[in-house]
């Protein structure tokens, strides 16, 4: 088990964004696997019944990145008040943490 690791999750309004996003994260070396896909949300925004198609991300970082990644997303995001949630691994395969330092260990 590690407590080291963790998940981001956001949504994006295209694809196009979540691809941006996704690897400005991955080459800054602030997540080491970003996946995403299309999803419907629905929520209340300004008083109002919305439903989007979005794109969600989910993104695979180590835990001490994870305000990095937060404070990055924000800074590059189109949303006014995006949703950036984060949550910790629990347990997992070591092989992958061990992946995930090593693409993660040199931030730029």
């Amino acid at each position: 088990m590690s407590g080291g690791y963790g998940m981001l999750m956001t949504t994006t309004p295209t694809h196009e964004d979540a691809v941006r996003i996704a690897r400005l994260l991955v080459e800054e070396k602030l997540a080491a696997c970003v996946q995403l896909m299309p999803i419907q949300s629905f929520f209340s925004w300004k008083d109002k019944l919305q439903q989007d198609a979005e794109t969600l991300m989910l993104v695979k970082t180590r835990k001490d990145l994870l305000e990095p990644a937060i404070a990055r997303i924000k800074a590059v995001h189109r949303y006014e008040v995006p949703e950036i949630v984060a949550s910790e691994f629990v347990a997992g395969f070591q092989g992958y943490f061990d992946w995930m330092d090593q693409v993660t260990s040199e931030i730029k």
